[in-house]
């Protein structure tokens, strides 16, 4: 196998991945970067989001608003010194993007222009159109081809963490245009692989999130944080699982059921406004788990709509006009003709809740450093704990950018003086992951197919673990997840060649699916109360006495995860009540 020496290996070069690199590269030019990713950066998931990212820019808004913002919309659950660090540094990465070219929206006067989103108090989410983490995304890549000490790997499937002598020191990877494994041999790797959405049937991820490097760390003995927190997003296309970003609400779009009536006034979401400029105490600007778990009532009630996809709501914003839609919701207008043959602008689009984003992830500490020494991880692979129990909208794109530059500074600070990784023990661990795969490739008594697998993976997600829940739910896809890890041992490899093999990709892809899903639907079961984006409809009360704290899910190989449990960090605000009936608790 080749050996491929660097100092920091980051798995994963979106927007996290490419801020760590660019990080690295600016603290120490001297040190080498390997950017490792299975697709091209520029077709990293970032790509995907529309809406923008939130910092404090404007005179009537203030740290302390985005942090009460923040912690009571992830139902106090999120780590209150992640959350301080966070507020104050998210505006000077949003102005960091704009030196390095990301084409802001602005006002008249030229100042940066920013939208209303859901559950803030103030205007804050800057925004490119509705193309926000494109812009983003581009931004960063032409902004990392300027340091020649990032070497990418594009197209490299990451496999396993090389752990020895008690520390991360690399990684294997088969580059997937020849099949050939490579070893990675750092003093340091950052995780920046993206969430795991793709567990579940509806989702606005695309799919490459599939949570490898979530599974890569969990299986190194890395907990995986609050995995139980899935955040549903209330305006998805019925057909396809699309996003309709959340600034269609912003911009002013309103929820209606199918007696015309915006009904979020019934769910502690009113009082109702009128219609025309968007306003900051409209209903529609809920938090999304609480804009969510109204659908799903509105649909016990009858009260949804009935189209050819299914039940639905519709989302009106005609009322915007034509000019104001093609200025701020280009690619919203796109979407909703492309794929549902509907003109936003003449018409109401049906929508309705789809799997969004996953709160948890590897647990890590606010520098992005996990328990393994020498690991990191930033990004929606990541729980650093800023999101509890329901991320805020646009909190997540500078959430990219806070914590990718952070975890990047503590990896750069973690190798100095440290000596360079010992080739001989390394090429011992990287052989055990080679024949791994060489048993798959050689397994002829394979009863099992990945799509099967996959398939009922993801029914079973749906059915038990969505936006409501209960014990006997749970418990069976606990009970229906394991029993799919120890079918997956008998999993058959169809296509044996060596170029670009899709076969072997996707069934490596669903091994780390379904350790995410055990990790998942565990610490779901074990948390016994209703909190942000985890509802139970057998424990409905939130319960702070026993569930002010994050699960911290652990590998047991075939066996069922140990869930544990780690204390939330208050600073100021204790926990109260979300109170939305006048826009903001």
């Amino acid at each position: 196998m080749e050996i491929i020496h660097c100092d920091v290996a980051i798995v994963g070069a979106g927007g996290a991945g490419l801020r760590a690199a660019i990080a690295v590269a600016q603290a120490d030019p001297s040190l080498k970067v390997a950017l490792i990713s299975k697709v091209y950066p520029m077709r990293s998931h970032t790509c995907a989001a529309e809406g923008g990212a939130a910092g404090v820019v404007k005179v009537d808004d203030s740290f302390e608003m985005h942090f009460n913002d923040t912690v009571g919309g992830g139902d106090w659950l999120s780590d209150q010194d992640c959350v301080e660090y966070f507020v104050t540094e998210a505006p000077k990465e949003l102005i960091q993007l704009e030196h390095w070219g990301c084409p802001w929206n602005r006002e008249a006067d030229g100042s940066v222009a920013v939208r209303p989103f859901g559950g803030m108090q103030k205007q804050r989410t800057w925004f490119a159109a509705d193309k926000s983490g494109f812009h983003i995304l581009h931004t960063l890549f032409q902004t990392s081809l300027q340091f020649p000490s990032i070497l990418r790997f594009d197209e490299y499937f990451a496999l396993d963490l090389l752990v020895e002598d008690g520390r991360c020191q690399g990684l294997t990877a088969m580059e997937m245009r020849s099949g050939m494994i490579k070893q990675f041999h750092a003093k340091s790797v950052i995780i920046a692989g993206g969430g795991a959405g793709r567990i579940f049937p509806f989702s606005t991820n695309g799919a490459i999130k599939t949570g490898d490097g979530m599974a890569m760390a969990y299986r190194a003995g890395v907990p995986l944080k609050d995995m139980e927190f899935v955040q549903y997003h209330p305006t998805g296309l019925p057909n396809t699982g699309s996003l309709l970003t959340e600034a269609c609400r912003g911009e002013g779009g309103v929820l209606l059921n199918k007696q015309g009536r915006r009904y979020l006034q019934d769910y502690g979401m009113g009082p109702e406004t009128p219609l025309g400029k968007p306003q900051l105490k409209t209903m529609e600007l809920g938090p999304r788990d609480r804009v969510s778990q109204a659908y799903w009532h509105e649909l016990q009630k009858g009260n949804t709509v009935t189209t050819q996809w299914g039940e639905c709501v519709l989302l009106d914003m005609r009322h915007l006009g034509e000019k104001y839609i093609d200025e701020r919701l280009p690619l919203v207008r796109e979407l909703a003709i492309a794929y549902l043959g509907i003109d936003i602008v003449k018409d109401a689009v049906p929508i309705r809740p789809v799997v969004h984003y996953m709160m948890g992830g590897i647990s890590t500490n606010t520098k992005g450093a996990t328990i393994l020494p020498g690991l990191f991880a930033a990004g929606e692979c990541a729980c650093i704990s800023l999101n509890g129990a329901n991320r805020l909208g646009s909190n997540s794109l500078v959430e990219l950018l806070v914590f990718g530059k952070s975890a990047a500074l503590s990896a750069v600070d973690f190798i100095k003086d440290l000596p360079p990784p010992d080739t001989t023990k390394l090429e011992a661990l990287a052989r055990q992951s080679q024949a791994k795969i060489r048993e798959l490739f050689s397994r002829t008594d394979g009863t099992e197919s990945m799509s099967g697998l996959r398939k009922e993976m993801m029914d079973t997600m749906e059915k038990n673990a969505g936006i409501y829940r209960t014990e006997l739910g749970l418990q069976e896809a606990v009970n229906q997840i394991n029993e799919l890890r120890q079918r997956y041992q008998k999993v058959i490899l169809n296509d044996k060649s060596n170029v670009f093999n899709t076969d072997l990709f996707q069934v490596l892809e669903l091994g780390s699916m379904l350790d995410c899903a055990s990790a998942l639907t565990v610490s779901a079961l074990e948390r016994k109360e209703s909190r942000g984006a985890h509802q139970r409809l057998d424990y409905v009360e939130r319960d702070d006495l026993h569930f002010l704290r994050h699960s911290m899910a652990y590998f047991q190989g075939l066996e069922q995860a140990k869930v544990d449990y780690l204390d939330v960090v208050i600073t100021k605000s204790p926990p109260g009540v979300r109170d939305y009936s006048g826009g903001h608790s």
